[in-house]
Protein backbone atom coordinates (compact mmCIF):
# COMPACT_ATOMS: atom_id res chain seq x y z
CA UNK A 1 0.00 0.00 0.00
CA UNK A 2 0.99 3.45 -0.25
CA UNK A 3 0.90 4.42 3.17
CA UNK A 4 2.80 1.89 3.97
CA UNK A 5 5.51 1.12 1.62
CA UNK A 6 7.45 3.86 2.33
CA UNK A 7 8.20 2.57 5.91
CA UNK A 8 8.39 -1.01 4.62
CA UNK A 9 11.04 -0.34 1.53
CA UNK A 10 12.83 1.92 5.21
CA UNK A 11 12.54 -1.17 7.14
CA UNK A 12 14.19 -3.63 4.36
CA UNK A 13 17.07 -1.63 4.11
CA UNK A 14 17.26 -1.23 7.68
CA UNK A 15 17.49 -4.76 7.99
CA UNK A 16 20.50 -5.87 5.11
CA UNK A 17 22.66 -3.41 7.07
CA UNK A 18 21.84 -5.17 10.27
CA UNK A 19 22.55 -8.29 8.81
CA UNK A 20 26.22 -7.18 7.23
CA UNK A 21 26.63 -4.62 9.96
CA UNK A 22 30.05 -6.30 11.22
CA UNK A 23 31.44 -5.67 7.28
CA UNK A 24 29.52 -2.45 7.14
CA UNK A 25 31.70 -1.17 10.04
CA UNK A 26 35.08 -1.51 8.54
CA UNK A 27 33.85 -0.66 4.80
CA UNK A 28 35.31 3.40 3.93
CA UNK A 29 32.21 3.95 2.24
CA UNK A 30 28.11 2.87 2.58
CA UNK A 31 27.99 2.77 -1.24
CA UNK A 32 30.81 1.26 -2.86
CA UNK A 33 30.14 -2.10 -1.28
CA UNK A 34 28.12 -5.98 -2.05
CA UNK A 35 25.66 -5.21 0.64
CA UNK A 36 24.48 -1.99 -0.81
CA UNK A 37 24.61 -3.18 -4.12
CA UNK A 38 21.97 -6.17 -3.32
CA UNK A 39 19.76 -3.82 -1.15
CA UNK A 40 20.10 -1.77 -4.25
CA UNK A 41 18.83 -4.34 -6.83
CA UNK A 42 16.08 -5.47 -4.06
CA UNK A 43 14.54 -2.59 -3.90
CA UNK A 44 14.57 -1.33 -7.34
CA UNK A 45 13.88 -5.35 -9.47
CA UNK A 46 11.61 -6.38 -6.96
CA UNK A 47 10.14 -3.98 -4.37
CA UNK A 48 9.37 -1.01 -6.68
CA UNK A 49 7.89 -2.66 -9.37
CA UNK A 50 5.42 -4.91 -7.09
CA UNK A 51 4.52 -1.76 -5.38
CA UNK A 52 3.67 0.00 -8.98
CA UNK A 53 1.71 -3.12 -10.41
CA UNK A 54 -0.44 -3.24 -7.79
CA UNK A 55 -1.36 0.65 -7.83
CA UNK A 56 -2.15 0.03 -11.32
CA UNK A 57 -4.28 -3.44 -11.05
CA UNK A 58 -5.88 -2.74 -7.71
CA UNK A 59 -5.33 1.27 -7.25
CA UNK A 60 -8.21 1.64 -4.38
CA UNK A 61 -6.22 -1.15 -1.89
CA UNK A 62 -3.14 -0.12 -2.99
CA UNK A 63 -4.04 3.17 -1.58
CA UNK A 64 -5.62 2.22 1.18
CA UNK A 65 -9.19 2.74 -0.32
CA UNK A 66 -8.49 6.37 -0.90
CA UNK A 67 -8.53 6.61 -4.81
CA UNK A 68 -11.46 4.96 -6.62
CA UNK A 69 -9.70 4.38 -9.76
CA UNK A 70 -6.25 4.83 -11.54
CA UNK A 71 -7.22 7.96 -12.94
CA UNK A 72 -7.92 9.18 -9.61
CA UNK A 73 -3.84 9.44 -9.19
CA UNK A 74 -1.87 12.35 -10.87
CA UNK A 75 0.98 10.85 -12.64
CA UNK A 76 3.34 12.62 -10.41
CA UNK A 77 2.29 11.02 -7.39
CA UNK A 78 2.87 7.77 -9.03
CA UNK A 79 6.16 8.83 -9.67
CA UNK A 80 7.13 10.18 -6.44
CA UNK A 81 5.49 6.63 -4.98
CA UNK A 82 8.22 4.53 -7.20
CA UNK A 83 11.51 6.80 -6.20
CA UNK A 84 10.62 7.16 -2.48
CA UNK A 85 10.11 2.68 -2.52
CA UNK A 86 13.79 3.17 -3.49
CA UNK A 87 15.05 6.14 -1.82
CA UNK A 88 13.69 5.38 1.51
CA UNK A 89 15.06 1.54 1.43
CA UNK A 90 18.52 3.64 0.94
CA UNK A 91 17.80 5.53 3.81
CA UNK A 92 16.95 2.72 6.19
CA UNK A 93 20.39 1.04 5.31
CA UNK A 94 22.23 4.64 5.68
CA UNK A 95 21.01 4.63 9.51
CA UNK A 96 21.90 0.99 9.98
CA UNK A 97 25.37 1.56 8.46
CA UNK A 98 25.65 4.74 10.71
CA UNK A 99 24.76 2.52 14.05
CA UNK A 100 26.98 -0.29 12.50
CA UNK A 101 30.12 2.04 12.05
CA UNK A 102 30.10 2.99 15.98
CA UNK A 103 29.76 -0.87 16.62
CA UNK A 104 26.14 -0.25 17.82
CA UNK A 105 24.74 -3.58 17.22
CA UNK A 106 21.51 -3.07 19.09
CA UNK A 107 20.74 -0.21 17.21
CA UNK A 108 21.32 -1.39 13.90
CA UNK A 109 18.75 -4.13 14.65
CA UNK A 110 15.95 -1.90 16.20
CA UNK A 111 16.25 0.44 13.32
CA UNK A 112 14.46 -2.16 11.28
CA UNK A 113 12.68 -3.65 14.08
CA UNK A 114 10.92 -0.22 14.60
CA UNK A 115 10.09 0.22 10.63
CA UNK A 116 8.32 -3.15 10.81
CA UNK A 117 6.20 -1.84 14.51
CA UNK A 118 5.06 1.38 12.33
CA UNK A 119 4.75 -0.15 9.34
CA UNK A 120 2.06 -2.61 10.93
CA UNK A 121 0.62 0.15 12.74
CA UNK A 122 -0.53 2.10 9.94
CA UNK A 123 -2.22 -1.40 8.47
CA UNK A 124 -3.97 -1.88 11.78
CA UNK A 125 -5.06 1.34 12.89
CA UNK A 126 -4.34 4.03 10.10
CA UNK A 127 -5.06 7.51 10.06
CA UNK A 128 -8.18 6.90 11.63
CA UNK A 129 -9.11 4.09 13.48
CA UNK A 130 -9.80 2.09 10.32
CA UNK A 131 -6.31 0.87 8.80
CA UNK A 132 -7.08 -3.14 8.77
CA UNK A 133 -10.77 -2.41 7.23
CA UNK A 134 -9.34 -1.18 4.47
CA UNK A 135 -6.51 -3.77 4.25
CA UNK A 136 -9.36 -6.48 4.62
CA UNK A 137 -11.21 -5.39 1.69
CA UNK A 138 -10.92 -5.68 -1.76
CA UNK A 139 -13.30 -4.02 -4.29
CA UNK A 140 -12.47 -6.78 -7.42
CA UNK A 141 -14.27 -9.75 -5.65
CA UNK A 142 -16.89 -7.23 -4.57
CA UNK A 143 -19.04 -6.66 -7.43
CA UNK A 144 -16.83 -3.51 -7.94
CA UNK A 145 -18.37 -2.01 -4.69
CA UNK A 146 -16.48 0.56 -3.25
CA UNK A 147 -14.74 0.59 0.45
CA UNK A 148 -16.97 2.90 3.52
CA UNK A 149 -15.80 2.54 6.97
CA UNK A 150 -17.61 -1.00 8.56
CA UNK A 151 -17.00 -2.79 5.25
CA UNK A 152 -13.97 -5.11 5.39
CA UNK A 153 -13.77 -8.96 4.10
CA UNK A 154 -12.33 -10.43 7.67
CA UNK A 155 -10.46 -13.68 7.30
CA UNK A 156 -11.75 -14.19 3.74
CA UNK A 157 -9.53 -11.52 2.40
CA UNK A 158 -6.84 -13.85 2.71
CA UNK A 159 -8.65 -16.91 0.81
CA UNK A 160 -11.35 -15.11 -1.84
CA UNK A 161 -9.26 -11.96 -2.85
CA UNK A 162 -7.26 -11.30 -5.77
CA UNK A 163 -5.06 -9.18 -3.61
CA UNK A 164 -3.86 -11.04 -1.65
CA UNK A 165 -2.74 -13.81 -4.15
CA UNK A 166 -0.97 -11.58 -6.03
CA UNK A 167 1.23 -10.27 -2.44
CA UNK A 168 1.49 -14.40 -2.22
CA UNK A 169 2.85 -15.06 -5.93
CA UNK A 170 5.02 -11.70 -4.67
CA UNK A 171 6.30 -13.45 -1.58
CA UNK A 172 7.94 -16.43 -3.72
CA UNK A 173 10.24 -13.97 -5.58
CA UNK A 174 10.84 -11.80 -2.46
CA UNK A 175 11.37 -15.01 0.27
CA UNK A 176 14.51 -15.94 -1.36
CA UNK A 177 16.42 -13.08 -1.27
CA UNK A 178 15.44 -11.80 1.87
CA UNK A 179 16.56 -15.34 3.33
CA UNK A 180 20.16 -15.18 1.44
CA UNK A 181 20.86 -11.58 2.47
CA UNK A 182 20.26 -12.53 6.23
CA UNK A 183 21.67 -15.69 6.55
CA UNK A 184 25.04 -15.11 4.11
CA UNK A 185 25.60 -11.73 5.56
CA UNK A 186 25.26 -12.22 9.55
CA UNK A 187 26.64 -15.72 9.29
CA UNK A 188 29.86 -14.08 6.85
CA UNK A 189 30.37 -10.96 9.51
CA UNK A 190 29.96 -13.66 12.50
CA UNK A 191 33.14 -15.88 10.49
CA UNK A 192 35.09 -13.24 10.13
CA UNK A 193 34.67 -12.09 14.02
CA UNK A 194 38.00 -13.44 15.57
CA UNK A 195 36.39 -12.87 19.21
CA UNK A 196 33.67 -15.58 18.77
CA UNK A 197 34.85 -18.79 19.04
CA UNK A 198 34.46 -21.08 16.40
CA UNK A 199 31.71 -23.56 18.06
CA UNK A 200 29.49 -20.83 18.89
CA UNK A 201 29.01 -20.21 15.52
CA UNK A 202 25.44 -22.27 14.37
CA UNK A 203 25.75 -24.22 11.62
CA UNK A 204 24.04 -23.59 8.05
CA UNK A 205 20.99 -25.59 8.91
CA UNK A 206 20.67 -23.86 12.56
CA UNK A 207 21.18 -20.85 11.50
CA UNK A 208 18.72 -21.34 9.20
CA UNK A 209 16.05 -21.73 11.37
CA UNK A 210 17.32 -19.82 13.75
CA UNK A 211 16.89 -16.52 11.16
CA UNK A 212 13.26 -17.73 10.56
CA UNK A 213 12.53 -17.82 14.14
CA UNK A 214 14.27 -14.22 15.33
CA UNK A 215 13.95 -12.77 11.91
CA UNK A 216 10.89 -13.59 10.41
CA UNK A 217 9.38 -14.03 13.50
CA UNK A 218 9.99 -10.85 15.17
CA UNK A 219 8.77 -9.19 11.27
CA UNK A 220 5.73 -10.76 10.99
CA UNK A 221 4.19 -11.72 14.75
CA UNK A 222 6.51 -9.48 17.36
CA UNK A 223 5.63 -6.58 15.57
CA UNK A 224 2.49 -6.79 14.61
CA UNK A 225 1.28 -8.08 17.91
CA UNK A 226 2.94 -4.48 19.40
CA UNK A 227 1.29 -2.55 16.49
CA UNK A 228 -2.03 -4.31 17.58
CA UNK A 229 -1.47 -3.32 20.80
CA UNK A 230 -0.47 0.41 20.04
CA UNK A 231 -3.36 0.45 18.21
CA UNK A 232 -5.95 -0.91 20.60
CA UNK A 233 -4.74 1.91 23.01
CA UNK A 234 -5.51 4.48 20.33
CA UNK A 235 -8.63 3.37 19.63
CA UNK A 236 -9.88 3.39 22.95
CA UNK A 237 -8.32 6.56 23.42
CA UNK A 238 -10.45 7.95 20.38
CA UNK A 239 -13.47 6.22 21.76
CA UNK A 240 -12.94 8.33 25.54
CA UNK A 241 -11.45 11.43 24.19
CA UNK A 242 -14.05 11.64 20.72
CA UNK A 243 -11.15 13.26 18.82
CA UNK A 244 -8.48 11.70 16.67
CA UNK A 245 -5.40 13.98 17.49
CA UNK A 246 -5.06 13.61 21.03
CA UNK A 247 -5.99 9.85 20.68
CA UNK A 248 -2.87 9.12 18.31
CA UNK A 249 -0.40 11.39 20.31
CA UNK A 250 -1.24 10.25 23.63
CA UNK A 251 -1.56 6.40 22.90
CA UNK A 252 1.68 6.69 20.95
CA UNK A 253 3.44 8.67 23.20
CA UNK A 254 2.96 6.07 26.04
CA UNK A 255 2.87 3.46 23.71
CA UNK A 256 6.62 4.21 23.37
CA UNK A 257 7.81 4.73 26.85
CA UNK A 258 6.07 2.04 28.19
CA UNK A 259 7.80 -0.52 24.72
CA UNK A 260 11.03 1.26 25.63
CA UNK A 261 11.74 0.47 29.11
CA UNK A 262 9.73 -2.78 29.21
CA UNK A 263 11.24 -4.05 25.60
CA UNK A 264 13.53 -2.39 23.69
CA UNK A 265 16.58 -1.21 26.66
CA UNK A 266 19.56 -2.93 26.50
CA UNK A 267 19.43 -6.51 28.08
CA UNK A 268 15.46 -6.06 27.63
CA UNK A 269 13.60 -8.44 25.51
CA UNK A 270 14.60 -7.36 22.26
CA UNK A 271 18.31 -7.09 23.01
CA UNK A 272 18.51 -10.52 24.04
CA UNK A 273 16.61 -11.89 20.89
CA UNK A 274 18.88 -9.88 18.66
CA UNK A 275 21.94 -10.85 20.27
CA UNK A 276 21.42 -14.38 19.33
CA UNK A 277 21.68 -13.52 15.59
CA UNK A 278 25.18 -11.52 16.14
CA UNK A 279 26.74 -13.32 19.19
CA UNK A 280 28.00 -9.45 21.13
CA UNK A 281 26.77 -7.96 23.81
Amino acid sequence: MVQVDVVWSYAFGASFAAAAARQLEKAESPWVNKYFVFTLLFLAIFFAPSGIYLVIEHPQWETMQVAKSLSDLPGWLVLLFAVTNITQGILGYWVSYKLAKARNWLGAHLNWIIAWIIFWFILVCGWDCTGYQRFLYDMSVNSGVLWSPGMHMGLAFFYASRVWWTLVVMAVFWAPMLLYAYIKYIREGMESDSSIPREKIPGPINYLLRIIVLVFGTQWIACLALAILASLLVMKLYALLGSLLPAYIIGILAFSIVAYFLLFKRNMLFHRLMKLLYLQD
